[in-house]
C-alpha cells in the first residue's frame, strides 16, 4: 500500500528539544526522513500567533507533528493548574489553526492517556473519552489535551483537514525530566534510587501506597508508532479503526499493553541499581489514578506494536541517567 507521506516531506517537529521531540527526530532520521524543521522555543515563540504564522508562511512545512507541551508530574500539575491549562491551549491552538490555514498536508497531535476518566473501565478504549470525571490532580492538563484532540477531530469533520491524534501511555527514556518537582513517577524513582545508591543511603521514601497500576512505553517506541501512523493511518477510509458504534476514530491509543504496580516498578529499579537499602511508602502523598492501562488493540490491528521490553528500556534509561550530572538536578 502506498504511504501517506514521502521521504521528501518538510516535517516540522514542534517541541523538538523535548524528550518526545528528540525521539521523533532520531526515528525520522533513522527512517530516512531528512528534511526536518526543528526550531527551538527561542527561535519560535509558540505563544505568538503572528510569529508562528510568519514562520509557517516562510518555511512551508507539509507535515506538522505537535510534541510541544507543558508537562509535569502530580506535584507540578496540582500546584500550577492555570499554567498547565492556558499554556497548552495557546501552544496547540496556534499550531493547529495555522497548520490548517496554511494548507499543511498532514498533522499529528500528541495527547496523553490522562485525557480518559479517572475511574475508567480497564483496559481503556478510545471510545471511553468523556465518559466520566477526570483525575483531579491533572485535570487542567487533561482538559487542554482533550481540547486539542477535539480541535483536530472538528477540523477533519468540517473542513476535511487531515489531522490525527495519538494518546500515548506513560512515557520514559532518553531525555526525560528528572527535576524533583516536575518529573513523572518513573524518572523520579530512577533519580531517588540512583542518588541513594551513590551516597549509600539506608532508606528511600516513595510517594503514596505503591499500589496504583501503570503502563509504560519507551519514548523510542512512541516515535516509531507516530511515524507508522503518519505513513499508514487514514481515518477517512472505510477500513480504518472504528469505535463501538461503528464511527471512525480520529485518535488512537499508543502503549505497550502491559502494566506494573508502582511498588513493583520501584523494586525493579532498585534491583537493576543493586540498591540494598529499605524502601518506605509515604501514604500521606497522593497515589493519583488507581489503575491506567490502554487498550492498544486498534493500533495493533493496523500493524504496529511496541518492541522495547520494560526491563531492557529501564537498564538503558538508568545508564543514560547515570551518564549525566544528576547531582545538579
Amino acid at each position: 500500500m502506498q504511504k501517506l507521506i514521502n521521504k521528501t516531506e518538510k516535517i516540522f517537529i514542534a517541541g523538538a528539544n523535548g524528550m518526545v521531540g528528540k525521539a521523533l527526530y532520531r526515528s525520522l532520521k533513522k527512517n530516512n526522513y531528512l528534511n526536518l524543521l526543528t526550531p527551538s522555543r527561542k527561535e519560535l515563540d509558540f505563544f505568538d500567533f503572528t510569529e508562528v504564522k510568519n514562520w509557517f508562511l516562510k518555511n512551508k512545512p507539509s507535515i506538522v507533528i505537535i510534541a510541544a507541551a507543558k508537562v509535569g508530574g502530580i506535584l507540578a500539575n496540582s500546584e500550577y493548574p492555570f499554567e498547565f491549562l492556558l499554556e497548552n491551549l495557546k501552544i496547540q491552538n496556534n499550531l493547529i489553526e495555522l497548520s490548517s490555514l496554511t494548507k499543511v498536508k498532514r498533522l499529528l497531535f500528541l495527547g496523553s492517556s490522562c485525557i480518559y476518566p479517572r475511574d475508567c473501565i480497564q483496559p481503556i478504549k478510545e471510545e471511553y473519552l468523556l465518559n466520566g470525571l477526570l483525575e483531579k490532580t491533572n485535570e487542567c492538563y487533561a482538559i487542554a489535551k482533550i481540547a486539542g484532540l477535539k480541535l483536530c477531530e472538528s477540523l477533519r469533520a468540517e473542513y476535511k483537514f487531515d489531522a490525527i491524534s495519538v494518546m500515548p501511555t506513560n512515557l520514559y527514556g532518553q531525555g526525560d525530566n528528572y527535576e524533583p518537582e516536575l518529573s513523572h513517577v518513573l524518572p523520579s524513582l530512577i533519580r531517588k534510587f540512583s542518588l541513594a545508591k551513590k551516597h549509600s543511603k539506608e532508606n528511600v521514601i516513595c510517594w503514596g501506597t505503591g499500589k496504583p497500576m501503570r503502563e509504560f512505553l519507551h519514548v523510542d517506541d512512541l516515535a516509531e508508532a507516530c511515524i507508522y501512523l503518519l505513513e499508514n493511518w487514514n481515518p477517512s477510509l472505510e477500513n480504518s479503526p472504528k469505535d463501538n458504534k461503528g464511527n471512525s476514530l480520529n485518535h488512537l491509543n499508543i502503549g505497550s499493553g502491559k502494566e506494573i504496580s508502582i511498588k513493583d516498578l520501584a523494586l525493579k529499579i532498585s534491583k537493576i541499581l543493586n540498591y540494598k537499602g529499605n524502601i518506605f511508602w509515604d501514604k500521606s502523598k497522593p497515589d493519583g489514578t488507581p489503575r491506567k492501562i490502554l487498550d492498544v488493540g486498534k493500533i495493533n490491528q493496523l500493524g504496529w506494536s511496541s518492541s522495547i521490553e520494560l526491563d531492557d528500556g529501564l537498564r538503558k534509561t538508568i545508564q543514560e541517567f547515570n551518564n549525566i550530572n544528576y547531582e545538579l538536578l
